[in-house]
């Protein structure tokens, strides 16, 4: 089930992922032709770096449910499998001990008990808490920084079920799958 539900989960992100780098492209390529005629779309640059951050995000979970993330395997590749495996068990508690820190970051980050507490008025939540995400906004887009930050959400649930299924999946079933 754990396995289903992460695998259904890394598609998504693919799709995300692949869908921002069209988007990306896109942009570039707008923001070539307006500068070229002379009319600059300044927004499109801070767009299109925000867009590329998200693909990242979601790619790099993505890449936590197919082990493809970049990794060195010097030790892992000199030692029996019985030892390799139980190296493999610690990296995906490690992983699995990140993935809970982003969402507790995040949680810290986002303040959401007390943005409720303040009854979502952003201006009594930065007097009482002195957090002022709700407040910034972006520099050419004009709209507020946190709904780009939200990504972190995303990667924070998707690393944590990802590092799960790799926790408490069997490695054979795995591959078998």
């Amino acid at each position: 089930m754990l396995y289903l539900l992460s695998r259904s989960w890394a598609k998504m992100e693919l799709w995300c992922s692949a869908f921002l780098a069209l988007m990306i492209t896109l942009l570039i390529l707008l923001n070539v032709a307006t500068r070229s005629l002379g009319a600059a779309l300044f927004w499109v640059d801070e767009l299109a770096i925000y867009t590329m951050v998200w693909m990242t995000f979601f790619g790099a979970s993505a890449a936590m449910h197919y082990r493809t993330s970049v990794s060195i395997t010097l030790l892992t590749d000199a030692v029996p499998l019985a030892v390799k495996a139980i190296i493999e068990k610690v990296v995906d508690l490690i992983v699995f001990a990140f993935a809970i820190a982003v969402v507790w970051f995040c949680w810290r980050w986002f303040s959401p008990l007390e943005l409720a507490r303040a009854g979502f008025d952003t201006v009594a939540f930065q007097g009482a808490t002195f957090n002022f995400i709700y407040a910034e906004p972006t520099s050419t887009l004009g709209v507020p920084k946190y709904l780009f930050w939200l990504v972190m959400w995303f990667f924070a649930f998707g690393a944590v079920l990802h590092s799960a299924m790799h926790l408490f999946s069997n490695p054979v079933r795995e591959a078998d799958q």
